[in-house]
């Protein structure tokens, strides 16, 4: 073990002094005359793996003199650290550029059904014509009534009434009801689908009813298509058209909401007007009056009369989805009577009613008078019997036996369930028209 100096002993056992071993060099003459052992690499002379003959030496490598050194040569093909405006132009151009192709895939989806996604919906078909609309469609039943369907100008001395009408023949009657041409002076404007205008003259009006009848001078006339209103039912889909608040060609929908609902109405001053009405929630507002209900085939079966309001006496009404129409039976038998003979037959049973009976939950109608040679004497009824139903129609107001009775024609058979005493019976009364 050394410390990187060897120094031996002269005569000691190994190497003569002053001779070199085999594994040492020459010894050195030192300071104060001793010899120096070898430096520190002399042990690598015994190195089995050294060449012996190989030099020893230790390489510095030489400082370059200032001015002297070679310019450097550097590959511009080599990739280099991008510089601060190549860090900001690069995303500003990439943001550019998603942009433009963002929007011009925006614009071919958009616009020309797309090309790189997903399409919804199935391709767009051309639109229908009016005339290729199903004709039981609504458009197609507003399409096919909205000409014979009119606006009506009665000129009066508080002013202009206005309402609604429909042509009923091809000669140019036309019905509307009684509440539009009552305080006129029987010379009447009318406004016909295409804006088109005539003269008309009021024929003749039923109070009672509710229902007038004038005429105008033009041909080419379409007349609508009646229906039965006894055939209706609760729900059947329906079509309310006229000019509500001086909107002419408006067309609402919606359905039956109810059949025979007891009305009675009147202008202050006025008759008393009872029918039972088709109720119905299609809109209908103050310039419905006189236009046609119609059913989901086209065809008339009622006159919009009245609607039902939330305001007070003398304020403007509005919609609130209870409407009601005049049954078309009704009207258009009122029609024919008055352009027959200027005047229509009112029906009756023939007897006057009195207050609700005193039957279970108050229901019925009590006979205060029966009129001795009437319809309801020929069928046995008497006064004081309590009518429960007429045509299974239940009584409850005396209301009710008015406006049914008056429903139907003179004529007509109807089947009567009465209470007297405290038996139940029935009856089969024929209606007759009032000798008025």
């Amino acid at each position: 073990m050394t410390d990187g100096w060897d120094w031996r002993q002269p005569g000691a056992s190994g190497a003569p002094a002053g001779r070199p071993g085999p594994a040492h060099p020459p010894a050195t003459p030192g300071e104060g005359g001793h010899e120096t052992a070898s430096p520190w690499w002399s042990d690598a002379l015994a190195d089995p793996w050294r060449d012996p003959n190989a030099p020893t030496a230790v390489v510095i490598p030489a400082t370059p003199v200032p001015g002297t050194e070679p310019e450097p040569v550097t590959d511009p093909d080599a990739p280099g650290r991008p510089k601060l405006h190549q860090l900001v132009l690069i995303p500003l151009v990439a943001a550019l550029l998603a942009g433009t192709l963002g929007g011009a895939l925006g614009y071919t989806v958009a616009v020309r059904g797309g090309v790189a996604g997903p399409v919804l919906g199935a391709a767009p078909g051309s639109a229908p014509t009016l005339a290729q609309r199903p004709p039981e469609s609504l458009a197609g039943v507003a399409e096919r009534v909205l000409p014979s369907v009119v606006t009506v100008r009665v000129a009066g001395v508080g002013g202009t009434s206005e309402g609604s009408g429909f042509i009923a023949s091809a000669d140019g009657h036309v019905i509307t009801n009684d509440h539009v041409v009552t305080d006129g002076t029987g010379k009447a404007s009318v406004i016909f689908h295409d804006g088109s205008s005539a003269t008309a003259t009021v024929v003749g009006q039923d109070p009672e009813s509710d229902i007038a009848v004038i005429k105008v001078s033009r041909n080419g006339l379409r007349p609508v298509e009646f229906g039965d209103s006894d055939a209706l039912a609760v729900g059947d889909p329906v079509l309310a058209i006229g000019s509500p608040l001086s909107l002419a060609n408006t067309v609402t929908a919606g359905i039956v909401s109810a059949l025979d609902r007891t009305m009675q109405a009147g202008e202050p001053g006025g008759p008393t007007r009872y029918y039972a009405a088709i109720q119905t929630d299609a809109a209908v507002n103050h310039g419905n009056s006189g236009g046609p209900l119609v059913d989901a085939a086209g065809r008339v079966i009622g006159v919009n009369s009245t609607i039902k309001s939330l305001v007070a006496d003398g304020q403007e009404a509005g919609n609130i989805g209870l409407a009601f129409a005049i049954p078309i039976n009704q009207a258009k038998r009122v029609t024919q009577d008055i352009i027959g003979t200027g005047k229509a037959r009112r029906t009756v049973i023939g007897a006057q009613v009195g207050g609700p009976g005193s039957g279970t939950g108050g229901s019925g109608v009590r006979l205060a008078a029966v009129e001795p040679a009437g319809p309801a004497a020929g069928a046995g009824l008497k006064a004081g019997d309590v009518i429960l139903k007429l045509n299974g129609r239940p009584m409850n107001e005396p209301t009710d036996l008015i406006a049914l009775v008056r429903k139907y024609a003179p004529g007509s058979v109807v089947t009567v369930e009465y209470r007297r005493g405290s038996s139940q019976q029935n009856a089969s009364v024929t209606l007759a028209a009032d000798a008025k």
